[in-house]
């Protein structure tokens, strides 16, 4: 029921307010009492707050709704609230027809693994201790939520007084961005800032082939850089006074770069180019990948040495201040770094860059595919991980073969130092999985 970031799908379909209903109620009976409620700016939410808050109430726990905030403001609150647990009605990035129910600790983290399927086994068996009538739980408002997390940015970031900035909201819930550039001292314009479920100014997910507007508009006036959020605020992208979309490999680089010192560690999962780990091997730090997925960079980045966590997707964790993705304190953080170098530009060039190759092969069975793929690569190769389908470290560049999770295809990631190199690894991995297909059609043939 759950992916690596929550329950998400097609409202009507895999997300129903039956869902909603069923996911409030294992939240209550499993011992959740209070528990924080908010959502992004879809029409959908609505419905799927009042289900899931009534589920909640009718097991006899207390919601307190704080109405549409950005994801990391919400995750941020089930600690200042005082609440057992957070829900967060949202489908991120994905388009306008989905929505979906993401859970979170009072540390900011995401639910993990074990809570996770806590919650699935109630909502499967239908299993739930449904109150008395004088025992239903209470529902209240608080307002307060998002001016609390930009006095909290604003604690953590230098002032950025001079400083122009361009933050694209993406119709969605991000309003906490400009608020807290704003209280920083900066000036700032705004793109797509009118809360819209439907996305009309672009598409929820924001990268190079959806923020056109906000390169064009930084490139073409004295802004220092542009950010951009998606539907709910977890993610940050950025832009820089050229008007060039920052590829996010380099952002992680750069945020794990100011985060570290000498012999800190930064969680990333198995696809983080080879540009993070020489911008940490200059200081004297070093990469711990993780699973894709920012729930499984949070959950390393709660390892004591593990002083940042990072995946390419623009979400970015400060573990000492939030284990949530936070792409508002990205943003600050990103202008806070513009505003002492004197240029993103300048910072994004100083880094390394190397030749990547992807694409995706389709196939009938994912699993037996990964599972003969695994067993050729390790008569191989002795430098293998497992983690998160097959990562080969070849020393001078790395070829990753990964299930995707949603979709019949396997995914195949290859980069190196020189154009060469990363070419031959990837037609090696592409000849690999190929293989692989052919046996298992052979063998379901059979």
């Amino acid at each position: 029921m759950f992916g690596t970031s929550g329950i998400r799908g097609a409202v009507g379909d895999e997300v129903t307010a039956e869902l909603a209903l069923s996911v409030g109620r294992a939240l209550a009976t499993e011992g959740y009492e209070r528990v924080v409620v908010g959502r992004d700016v879809r029409e959908s939410g609505t419905v799927l707050v009042d289900a899931l808050t009534a589920g909640v109430r009718e097991c006899g726990g207390d919601v307190v709704d704080v109405g549409v905030a950005p994801t990391p403001t919400v995750a941020r609150g089930v600690d200042w609230l005082e609440a057992d647990a957070g829900v967060v009605i949202t489908a991120s990035h994905n388009p306008a027809t989905d929505n979906g129910i993401k859970l979170w600790s009072p540390s900011g983290q995401a639910f993990d693994a074990e809570r996770r399927e806590t919650i699935a086994s109630r909502v499967e068996t239908d299993r739930y201790d449904l109150a008395a009538w004088d025992g239903l739980g209470s529902r209240s408002r608080n307002d307060g939520l998002l001016e609390r997390h930009v006095e909290a940015i604003a604690d953590r970031v230098d002032g950025l007084e001079g400083l122009d900035v361009v933050v694209d909201v993406g119709n969605g819930a991000g309003s906490v961005t400009a608020d807290a550039l704003l209280e920083l001292g900066a000036s700032v314009r705004t793109l797509n800032a009118q809360q819209d479920g439907r996305f009309p100014g672009r598409p929820s997910e924001p990268n190079e082939e959806t923020l056109g507007d906000l390169q064009k508009l930084v490139g073409a006036t004295d802004a220092d850089l542009g950010v951009a959020h998606d539907g709910d605020g977890d993610r940050m992208v950025a832009v820089d006074e050229r008007g060039r979309f920052v590829p996010k490999d380099l952002l992680l680089a750069l945020f794990a770069r100011e985060a570290v010192g000498t012999g800190d560690r930064v969680a990333a999962p198995v696809d983080t180019s080879l540009a993070v780990d020489d911008a940490l091997a200059d200081v004297g730090a070093s990469v711990t990948r993780t699973a894709v997925g920012d729930v499984y960079v949070a959950e390393r980045a709660t390892e004591p040495d593990v002083v940042f966590g990072g995946e390419p997707s623009g979400a970015w964790i400060w573990p000492d201040e939030t284990l949530s993705p936070d792409g508002p304190l990205a943003a600050a953080k990103l202008a806070a770094m513009a505003a002492d170098e004197g240029s993103l530009a300048s910072l994004v060039d100083d880094l390394e860059t190397y030749p990547i190759r992807r694409t995706s092969i389709e196939v009938d069975d994912k699993e037996r595919v990964m599972e003969t793929v695994e067993s050729t690569v390790r008569e191989r190769y002795d430098e293998i991980d497992a983690l998160d389908g097959v990562r080969i470290d070849h020393g001078d560049g790395w070829t990753l073969v990964r299930p995707s999770g949603t979709e019949p295809v396997v995914r195949i990631t290859a980069e190196a130092r020189d154009d060469e190199r990363a070419e031959a690894l990837f037609e090696d991995a592409r000849e690999i999985v190929l293989e692989a297909n052919e046996e298992s059609d052979v063998a379901a043939a059979e």
